[in-house]
């Protein structure tokens, strides 16, 4: 093989290495590192547009090499229609340049249609880390919402059962004044009745209850 198609060997042999690399089964963290490396970082931004400009250049060597297969097809079909193949030399030498012709094109275009699938690959697993990765935060954001219900709904409660025995207090305290206003006039009441006692008697005032 010439240099230019070596180095498409050399471009398809690291898209396979690349390919089998973002299906292996790498753990969650270790797989969201390197796709946001791989996305986030300027060195390989440079290094894919590099790419891109070669993948530009495997896809003349792609045209040119089926453009040859096809013209060295024709040129077998006439040479056996002709006669000229009968030869054994040259029936091997078309046969050779046959092979290598589609060898060229086989390479050329599987490296183009592996560059295709590599990145909708890559794509499709970021979107997928970007979609866990906002699954985690919703998750995360329902939990601490839930959280904030629940202590809510706690101090709602509180502040119901603070309320009520509020209101019992309030009602002890009510029945209490109650109690002390009857003490009082049962006081009243009975000063009266002893003043009235001690009046009837002809006792001494001093005999009167204190309180």
């Amino acid at each position: 093989m010439t240099i230019y198609y070596n180095l498409t060997f050399l471009l398809l042999a690291s898209e396979m290495v690349t390919f089998c690399v973002l299906v292996a089964p790498l753990p969650y963290g270790v797989r969201r590192r390197l796709f946001h490396f791989l996305s986030e970082s300027p060195i390989v931004a440079k290094f894919a547009y590099g790419l891109k400009i070669s993948f530009i250049f495997v896809g003349i060597l792609f045209v040119d090499a089926l453009q040859r297969m096809f013209r060295v097809t024709t040129e077998s079909d006439v040479a056996k229609q002709t006669g000229q193949a009968h030869d054994v030399r040259t029936e091997t030498n078309f046969a050779a340049r046959k092979f290598y012709s589609q060898r060229n094109v086989y390479l050329t275009g599987f490296c183009l249609f592996l560059s295709l699938v590599l990145t909708r690959t890559f794509y499709i697993l970021l979107d997928l880390i970007h979609t866990q990765e906002e699954y985690a935060k919703l998750k995360h954001s329902t939990a601490s919402s839930s959280r904030q219900t629940i202590a809510q709904e706690d101090s709602a409660k509180q502040i119901e059962d603070l309320k009520k025995k509020l209101k019992e207090a309030e009602s002890k305290s009510k029945d209490f004044d109650t109690l002390k206003k009857q003490a009082e006039s049962q006081a009243r009441a009975y000063d009266e009745l002893a003043d009235r006692y001690n009046g009837a008697t002809g006792q001494k005032g001093s005999d009167k209850r204190v309180d």
